[in-house]
C-alpha cells in the first residue's frame, strides 16, 4: 500500500480529478495550502505599488492505493500537471504501513 502526495497548480483541480478516477482511483483529499519552491514567490503590481508574494497557493492532493496502480497515478498527475513553467508542483510516494476502514473494520488493501 501506498501514499501519495501531490503539490500542484489549483487550476489543474478539475482535471485532474476526473483523470485520476477515469484510472480507478476511488477517493481522494484535497487541502488548500501556500508554499514556495525554488521560485521563492513573485513580484506583482497593485494599484501601483510592487509588493513580493512569499507563498504562493498551491492544492495538496493525498491518496492512498494500492501498490499496482501506483505508476499509472504518478503518470498521470504529472501529464495534467505540466505546464513547463517553474511551480508545477511535485509528487511523493510513501509506504503505508497500516491502514484501518472504522465504519466496517476492515483492515490492509480491503481498507483502501
Amino acid at each position: 500500500m501506498k501514499k501519495i502526495e501531490a503539490i500542484v497548480r489549483p487550476m489543474k483541480l478539475g482535471v485532474l480529478r476526473d483523470s485520476l478516477i477515469a484510472i480507478g482511483v476511488d477517493g481522494m483529499t484535497i487541502t488548500e495550502v501556500k508554499g514556495f519552491g525554488k521560485q521563492k514567490g513573485h513580484k506583482e503590481i497593485f494599484r501601483g505599488a510592487e509588493y513580493e508574494i512569499h507563498f504562493l497557493p498551491k492544492l495538496k492532493i493525498e491518496l492512498y492505493t494500492l501498490d499496482e496502480k501506483v505508476e499509472d497515478i504518478v503518470k498521470t498527475i504529472k501529464e495534467i500537471a505540466y505546464t513547463g513553467e517553474i511551480g508545477d508542483g511535485k509528487v511523493f510516494v510513501l509506504d503505508l504501513e497500516q491502514a484501518h476502514k472504522i465504519r466496517t473494520g476492515e483492515t490492509g488493501n480491503d481498507a483502501i
